[in-house]
């Protein structure tokens, strides 16, 4: 069964987006690339578990992060499950594998300040303003991922209902609230728009670049990190982390895990439970400086 076939499998039984699918299809030539250097065969059907292990190694003297190698891991047990899907494989040479153990990453999420800052210095004088702080009011109010903001369309938009079409991944819908303050920013921008980007087609994208093109992942990401470089001193500001501070700030304010979780468009809650972890940091703030007991000397 090729690699062909199981793109294929991906895309239409799947729905996996082409981004995923490249992805994918990158961890298996590579792998199938080490397999012809290291042991003069490519057919990914007859390996074993020790051909993997040197893959890990290999990988691991490479300087690849743990998180990376479990990634190309995580593409090859997919392929093998597909295989045994279709029965071309009686048991996958990753049956027993174990991931490999992996720091933990802790998120930093923008303070309310500093989003607050951002947002009200923000100069709405040009297309490109009032689009940006269109995205990034609309990034921090309903929680958006960034594939799912590049890809909201103008009839995904419903400013008399207040509320917002997404399209998360695989394809799963969900409704959006829109703040009012949002929903008139946004306003002000679709005026701006129409004359970058006159109306033509009913599946016109909502933010578009000055040009009128649909907007690449990599400009909204420059747009995010500009503004925020000059309100934040964390490490890391990109998109998911105003995203996270979504999530954190709703969480701190006493929102139910389980309606952030919905907004999210996360399937399971311990997708969500990562976010936890400021907000126990929060209470414990909160606690520290209003109980009694507490020595504040």
């Amino acid at each position: 069964m090729s690699i062909p076939q199981f793109k294929d499998y991906l895309l239409l039984e799947k729905n996996y987006s082409l981004h995923t699918i490249k992805a994918y299809e990158a961890d298996l030539l590579s792998f199938q690339e080490f397999l012809s250097t290291e042991f003069e065969y490519s057919d990914l059907k007859e390996v074993d578990y020790s051909q993997i292990r040197n893959w890990i190694v290999f990988l691991s003297e490479s300087d690849i992060s743990n998180r990376s190698i479990n990634r190309k891991i995580s593409s090859l047990k997919s392929y093998y499950r597909f295989l045994q899907k279709v029965g071309e494989l009686a048991i996958s040479p990753l049956q027993k594998h174990r991931p490999l153990k992996m720091a933990k990453k802790v998120q930093v999420p923008f303070s309310k300040v500093e989003v607050v800052n951002v947002i009200n210095d923000i100069d709405t004088h040009s297309f490109e303003g009032i689009r940006d702080k269109a995205i990034i009011e609309l990034f921090y109010s309903a929680g958006l991922r960034r594939i799912e903001l590049i890809n909201l369309q103008l009839v995904d938009l419903d400013l008399v209902g207040r509320n917002i079409k997404v399209l998360g991944k695989r394809n799963k819908e969900r409704y959006l609230p829109l703040l009012n303050s949002v929903a008139k920013t946004i306003e002000l921008y679709i005026k701006e728009r129409n004359l970058v980007a006159p109306v033509l087609m009913e599946n016109s994208y909502l933010f578009v670049s000055s040009k009128g093109d649909k907007m690449s992942e990599s400009l909204v990401y420059r747009i995010i990190n500009t503004y925020f470089s000059k309100a934040s001193a964390k490490v890391k500001k990109s998109p998911h982390i105003l995203r996270h501070s979504f999530a954190t700030h709703l969480l701190n304010e006493g929102a139910n895990l389980n309606a952030v979780k919905e907004l999210l468009g996360h399937s399971s809650l311990a997708a969500t439970q990562v976010y936890t972890h400021n907000s126990i940091a929060e209470l414990k703030n909160i606690h520290s400086k209003a109980h009694p007991r507490n020595n504040k000397d």
